[in-house]
């Protein structure tokens, strides 16, 4: 399928668009990106998804960094100065205009770290969302000096089907916090929980710049055709 991609401006906000060419509105899908920013890898999972009929819309964490022009550390700053309700408040936004202006009769949530943890935050506030995907979501129980939110208490909220993949050897979220998520998610009287556990592999294991190793590899290609169905599934 032939696909459209675009940057876009959304109020005062810019994001990633990347839709099918083809008359006619499909399905949606907010994308949460990981301390990567909207970078090569996070845009070609954009335009995937459109080739699929998935209108993607990308949000723009770091207001045009990201590694495609700036360093893991740089952007690890700025992840710190990120404040919970500022970043949901312009998710919001998006999934507006994915609702709205670009006329997608239903749309999901996807994240990664980062974009995992406010995926979760997003959907508890605002059930618009038809699912979320949470890859490695950095949930951790402590929460960090920018985090206004306990996400693993607010994911209780959520009404959507949401999948979570974790690793099992995530050094960012200890595995009781995630078993800690689990509950949460498995004591709502709504929404499935549908979990995805990879032992041995590495908290953001689907970032290329960590598939080096074999095990982080591997996970991420078991996990992400299963995502694509659940997204698939829960958003057409």
């Amino acid at each position: 399928m032939s696909i459209e991609t675009s940057t876009v401006s959304v109020g005062d906000l810019t994001a990633y668009l990347a839709r099918p060419a083809s008359a006619g509105a499909g399905p949606g899908l907010l994308l949460l990106p990981m301390i990567t920013g909207i970078g090569e890898q996070v845009r070609d999972w954009a335009d995937e998804l459109a080739g699929r009929g998935v209108t993607a819309l990308v949000w723009d964490p770091f207001k045009g960094r990201s590694t495609d022009n700036s360093t893991r550390e740089e952007l690890s700053e700025l992840l710190a100065e990120l404040d919970d309700d500022t970043a949901i408040a312009e998710q919001v936004a998006l999934l507006d205009h994915l609702l709205g202006e670009l006329g997608c009769p239903k749309a999901g949530v996807i994240g990664w770290c980062l974009g995992g943890r406010f995926a979760l935050l997003l959907a508890a506030r605002d059930h618009r969302p038809a699912s979320v995907t949470a890859y490695h979501p950095t949930t951790p129980s402590e929460l960090r000096p920018n985090h206004s939110y306990d996400a693993i208490a607010e994911a209780a909220a959520i009404t959507a089907p949401v999948m979570v993949i974790y690793p099992g050897n995530d050094a960012a979220v200890p595995v009781a916090d995630f078993e800690a998520l689990q509950t949460s998610l498995q004591g709502r009287s709504t929404g499935a929980t549908i979990t995805q556990f990879y032992p041995g592999a590495e908290h953001g294991f689907s970032d290329r710049s960590r598939q080096d190793k074999q095990v982080n590899a591997d996970a991420f290609t078991l996990s992400w055709p299963q995502a694509l169905d659940f997204i698939h599934t829960t958003t057409t």
